[in-house]
């Protein structure tokens, strides 16, 4: 992989930028952090690429091997990474982000582009964002090459290339510290700049006679990574054997029904038929669905149907089910859905997800801190997690509290349990002015 001290190299020793670029990508999307996210994305939109090649196998005589032709071959692939990790981003930040301020200031579309950074990370490792004045785009792993210094590891540099398709145009993007160059390298061509290198702010001004244009840059380069771990690993390390598992044994599971509707014939006296003479056997029942046996030699046709194996392979498959709700530290809706739970077990079932949400949500903190000093914000983000609730029992217990606390607490505490927390300022504004109605009726009475 290349390094920023790499790039610094290529700038002092009058070397060739445009190699260097090209190099870059081609040493990033050979590299184990590209692979594992190509794949990753893969797992993450339900297609198993372990399933899509599985073939079975059979032997000849002389031990020679084949592809089986003959018995079904369904593949299945389950969507259980997209699920876990879908599950993981909604419930760190499907009810968004929250500051003291304003948050309009980091762009209306804010909550969704972190959403979106951290679905990056979590599939691919690590996704990255470029704070752009006032906004942010999110850049995936599998379109951006980081740079980072040999001796802090940090990141000082990258290279965002994308293609809409073979034959397409490819354009890529250098940023650094001082600015940003636009590359573009078209069919059959090189690659070539495409626009000099221009700083991060652009101001212009405009007179009569001519427009003038400046700019500035940040003090450090304005592109985040938010990791999903310190070591930058996807969420499918380590339990993509157990999800191959799971689909290898779902096919088979198919596969076995698909075998099991085979209905075999056993013709007994009839050893003076050979193989055509089956084949018209088969065709004339098909057609007549008649059979003739002589009673007289003793012939006879009986029909058999095979029964498909059904209770060991769901037991396997529900073992597979349970171990990866546990390998991936998923909340179980269904074991939660399966009775009328009380508050308190409800919260213990949300033990492993938190353990995991937390790790997370470090990465997500650090993260948005790193947006916040670039667009010169002095905040703090918090977070409203998604979880199912005994909303009657967490109704009575508010109650049972409403003698020691004030009137808005209740309020705001309520309403965020019935999931109607953008309704408390309302209901609080609507209060004050009733309890005012009320004051001033009762001066009103008192000067009569």
């Amino acid at each position: 992989m290349k390094t920023y001290q790499d790039l610094l190299a290529c700038m002092s020793g009058g070397g060739d930028r445009i190699s260097f670029l090209t190099a870059a990508i081609a040493d990033h999307k050979g590299g184990a952090l590209y692979q594992t996210a190509v794949t990753a994305q893969l797992y993450y939109s339900g297609e198993n690429p372990t399933i899509r090649r599985y073939e079975k196998i059979i032997y000849d005589m002389q031990g020679r091997a084949h592809r089986d032709m003959y018995t079904a071959n369904h593949k299945l692939a389950s969507r259980f990474f997209g699920f876990v990790v879908d599950q993981e981003n909604s419930y760190l930040l499907g009810n968004g982000v929250t500051f003291r301020g304003d948050k309009h200031r980091l762009g209306a579309d804010f909550d969704q582009k972190v959403s979106q950074a951290a679905e990056y990370a979590l599939v691919d490792g690590v996704s990255f964002a470029l704070w752009d004045i006032d906004h942010i785009q999110v850049f995936r792993v599998t379109e951006f090459v980081p740079l980072y210094d040999e001796e802090n590891g940090a990141l000082m540099a990258g290279i965002r290339f994308w293609q809409i398709g073979a034959g397409r145009p490819l354009r890529c993007t250098l940023y650094e510290l001082d600015g940003y160059t636009e590359y573009i390298q078209r069919r059959g061509e090189e690659l070539s700049v495409l626009r000099p290198k221009r700083p991060y702010k652009r101001h212009i001004t405009r007179t009569q006679l001519a427009e003038t244009y400046a700019g500035e840059n940040y003090p450090t380069l304005p592109i985040v990574p938010l990791r999903n771990d310190r070591d930058c690993r996807s969420e499918l390390c380590g339990r993509r054997n157990t999800v191959d598992a799971l689909d290898l044994v779902c096919s088979n599971m198919v596969n076995n029904v698909d075998e099991g509707n085979l209905i075999y014939w056993v013709l007994t006296n009839c050893g003076g038929m050979d193989d055509l003479d089956d084949a018209k056997f088969m065709e004339q029942l098909r057609m007549t669905h008649v059979v003739h046996a002589d009673g007289d030699s003793g012939a006879r046709a009986e029909a058999h149907t095979i029964e498909a194996p059904y209770a060991g392979t769901q037991t396997t498959i529900d073992m597979l089910e349970k171990k990866l709700y546990q390998d991936f530290q998923a909340f179980d809706a269904a074991a939660v859905t399966a009775g009328d739970q009380t508050a308190t077990a409800i919260k213990a079932s949300y033990v492993p997800l938190d353990l995991k949400t937390d790790r997370f949500e470090r990465q997500v903190t650090m993260f948005i801190q790193g947006i916040l000093a670039l667009a010169g914000i002095d905040d703090e983000p918090t977070y409203t997690r998604n979880k199912i609730i005994n909303t009657q029992e967490e109704m009575q217990t508010l109650l049972m509290l409403a003698p020691y606390v004030d009137d808005e607490y209740i309020t705001t505490k309520g309403l965020t349990i019935l999931g109607d927390a953008d309704l408390v300022e309302e209901v609080l504004d609507r209060r004050a002015a009733e309890s005012l109605r009320r004051f001033d009726g009762g001066m009103t009475d008192g000067a009569e």
